[in-house]
Order: structure tokens, then sequence, then C-alpha cells
């Protein structure tokens, strides 16, 4: 896991970043990055894992965005690492490119 020592934003409710939550605690979406930050000051770089709700195989479904719409960067939605990869969150889901369609690798709990 890589950690921050000088990050120079404090991440928190009101720090403009998307919270969710995993595992039991609250990280911040920051420019493709999980961070979860700590008491003493230091950001954790988190990785939202593959889970039976959180799924990295490939199923496609009916997205919330029209057909032509490609996620990468600057779509518009904002990238979550998870697993081994990069999805992007689409009205609290994973979605995943993948063959000119979207995977959706499941719910993401987004809380502020």
């Amino acid at each position: 896991m890589q950690v921050h020592t000088d990050h120079e934003h404090t991440h928190g409710e009101g720090c403009g970043h998307t919270a969710v939550r995993h595992d039991g605690h609250t990280d911040y979406l920051h420019d493709g990055h999980l961070h979860h930050q700590k008491e003493d000051g230091t950001i954790e770089e988190h990785v939202l894992p593959v889970t039976d709700a959180n799924p990295a195989e490939h199923n496609a479904h009916d997205a919330e965005h029209p057909e032509t719409h490609e996620h990468g960067p600057g779509c518009g939605h904002e990238p979550v690492p998870h697993g081994d990869h990069t999805d992007y969150l689409v009205d609290g889901h994973l979605h995943h490119p993948h063959e000119g369609h979207c995977d959706d690798h499941g719910p993401v709990e987004v809380v502020g």
C-alpha cells in the first residue's frame, strides 16, 4: 500500500471530493486515486477489492448513459481503482469499458 506523508489536502466532510464507503471506512476519490485520510495526517492509497458484490468479470449491462459514451480519461465520470484496473463511477455503480460496451462491476456506497 502506498502512503503519502506530504499530501497538501486534508480529506474529510466537505473537502470537495466524492466520499465512498468500503471495508467499514470512508475513502475519497482524488485524481483517479482512492485516498484514506488517517488521523495522523497521512494518506493511504486504497483500491476497491474484487468481491462478489463488485466482480471484475465481463457482464454487459444496459448502461445509464448513451450507448455511444466511452469511459476513459476526461469522460466526465470519476475514475475508481478496482482490483487491478480502473472503473468509472456512474450513478453509484462501477462501470468498466469493455469491447465497445460497459460492464457493471457493482454498486459503490457514495456518502457525500
